[in-house]
């Protein structure tokens, strides 16, 4: 159950999804800025592959080492599927608090578009800032590497149909799943609108830990980042906040200071510019 190969294989979906709304609600598209979603979409899918070749002895070597033996059945799936869930929140709200992390999570938010295509605008660095890591807990419980990872996938497919402008609330599912509503709030750099809805699927874990805002739909959702990037050159958007972050690291004096401007919380990249 590879990830790439599982979205790979999802794709022709997204494609029909992504041709749905640009034929129909064009202006919600820009063509550069289409065009830097895909390249990042598979520069992210190449880089992903190279970390699980590379990381995948060590998830079974950590798996050696596991407090149970997790079969797989209907019910260790669906357990699978809400634990990596609860866990991929922990992931997406530290990914906004930690400079390390936003360093990768920053590409995904810095189109000021919100369509369909805006969901292949991801980080090559995932791998580096430690996505990784926050599956490990499912390694040790008992869950196979393979099982983890397309329980992934299959999480990751999931939130490609909440990167929309077009689908308004949705009644009763918006109070469990997360929507294109939630996920917008979560996209937008509205002061209200700021580090909320982290959910990937459920948007329970936000209610539960006081993270969720509604979407107000007499406040627009204004897209992007806090000093705009203006960049569609992917090289750019993938390194501008790993440049100004060792730059803030390199400038601070003494390892406290240093380690704030490694770990605290994200500042803006404009001075890089």
């Amino acid at each position: 159950m590879d990830v790439t190969l599982i979205l790979w294989a999802i794709s022709p979906i997204f494609w029909l999804f992504i041709g749905y709304e640009f034929f129909k609600y064009r202006s919600n598209y820009k063509l550069l800025d289409s065009i830097a979603n895909t390249v990042l979409a598979l520069l992210h899918q190449v880089t992903d592959a190279i970390a699980l070749l590379i990381l995948m002895p060590f998830f079974y070597a950590l798996h050696h080492y596991r407090l149970w033996d997790v079969e797989l059945n209907w019910m260790t799936v669906i357990s699978a599927f809400i634990l990596q869930d609860f866990l991929y929140y922990w992931f997406h709200r530290a990914s906004h608090n930690i400079h390390w992390m936003w360093a990768a999570h920053v590409a995904h938010h810095s189109s000021t578009e919100m369509n369909f295509s805006t969901a292949f605008r991801q980080s090559l660095m995932y791998p580096v800032a430690g996505m990784w890591v926050f599956w490990t807990p499912m390694i040790i419980i008992g869950f196979d590497p393979k099982v983890v990872f397309g329980v992934v996938a299959l999480n990751l497919a999931f939130q490609f149909f909440v990167h929309t402008k077009i689908v308004r609330k949705l009644g009763l599912i918006e109070h469990v799943f997360n929507t294109p509503s939630h996920h917008r709030v979560h996209h937008a750099i509205n002061p209200q609108y700021i580090d909320r809805n982290y959910a990937g699927v459920l948007i329970i874990w936000d209610k539960l830990f006081n993270t969720y805002v509604e979407e107000d739909e007499k406040v627009p959702c204004k897209y992007g980042i806090i000093g705009q990037l203006n960049s569609n050159n992917p090289i750019k958007i993938s390194f501008h906040q790993w440049i100004h972050l060792f730059r803030m690291a390199k400038r601070a004096t003494g390892w406290r200071e240093k380690m704030k401007a490694l770990f605290g919380y994200p500042t803006s990249s404009k001075s890089v510019e």
